[in-house]
């Protein structure tokens, strides 16, 4: 199946022609694309979205104060076709697009046991609250460098939400807002300080849901500027409330959560992280 309607000498070129807009991007580097891959190949991939419940062996259910979400584990819930392209967005041709666009100067490594990725569904008021990521790979002990997002959702009014918002350093407003639209991909560096989510309650119908698929990409190493010392080694995400927009007993939560992070096992921040809403 081609992915692409462009050429993969075309597709490295993009990221050389986009590097400085994904560079210059606010808050953060960042960049979205519409219609990036072939639209009748993501239909395809859409009609094997798996039915997700967070109850089967290779599936999660988030639900705590900061998210309210569904996920597969590995690969082993994709489809044929959407393992063949998992597997080409973790291939060189698509690497190469990655580094030309990102300008990362460290080696980009993709994640072939799609920790934290693979297939993601949020259901009617459902929620991801505003975060940065575990900055870790937990097999692989590599640097998380960029997050890649395609959208499956078609039809999707404005009215149903789910927009992917990208937030100020200091967390003080919103500056990017992306609708989840089908075959859109958003592109971003992850740092300690490239703060995103999609913070408000998903106010689509009940049969439909908020449907991606999310890669993250790693190096050996990376500057020291992008993590607090403090924070190098976290594997764990790291939120933050809205001020005056989420509650006090949010903030309470994350404390607890982040002091958890800086003094206490990994194993031991899951299970705080595990605590459900009243």
């Amino acid at each position: 199946m081609q992915f692409l309607d462009i050429s993969i000498p075309e597709l490295i070129e993009l990221g050389e022609k986009k590097r400085e807009d994904y560079l210059n991007a606010k808050p953060f580097p960042s960049i979205y694309f519409d219609d990036f891959f072939n639209a009748d190949m993501l239909r395809k991939i859409l009609g094997e979205f798996p039915d997700l419940s967070g109850k089967a062996k290779n599936e999660v259910h988030y639900t705590n104060p900061n998210e309210a979400k569904y996920a597969s584990k590995g690969e082993y819930k994709f489809g044929e076709l959407t393992r063949e392209f998992m597997h080409f967005l973790n291939s060189q041709p698509f690497l190469e697009f990655l580094q030309n666009l990102t300008g990362i100067k460290e080696t980009l490594v993709p994640d072939p046991y799609f920790e934290g990725g693979g297939c993601h569904q949020i259901k009617p008021g459902g929620f991801l609250k505003v975060h940065v990521d575990f900055h870790k790979h937990q097999k692989m002990g590599l640097d998380r460098r960029v997050n890649v997002l395609v959208y499956l959702n078609e039809n999707w009014p404005e009215e149903y939400g789910g927009h992917f918002e990208l937030w100020e350093r200091d967390m003080s407003k919103c500056v990017t807002r992306i609708a989840p639209l089908f075959n859109r991909m958003a592109i971003f560096s992850t740092t300690d300080f490239s703060w995103h989510g999609h913070p408000d309650k998903l106010s689509c119908p009940p049969d439909r849901s908020r449907k991606s698929l999310a890669l993250y990409y790693y190096t050996n190493g990376r500057p020291e500027s992008e993590v607090n010392a403090a924070h190098a080694k976290r594997i764990t995400t790291t939120f933050a409330a809205r001020k005056g927009q989420d509650s006090p007993k949010m903030t309470v939560f994350n404390n607890a959560v982040n002091l958890a992070n800086d003094l206490l096992p990994p194993i031991v921040v899951k299970g705080i992280k595990k605590f459900r809403k009243n």
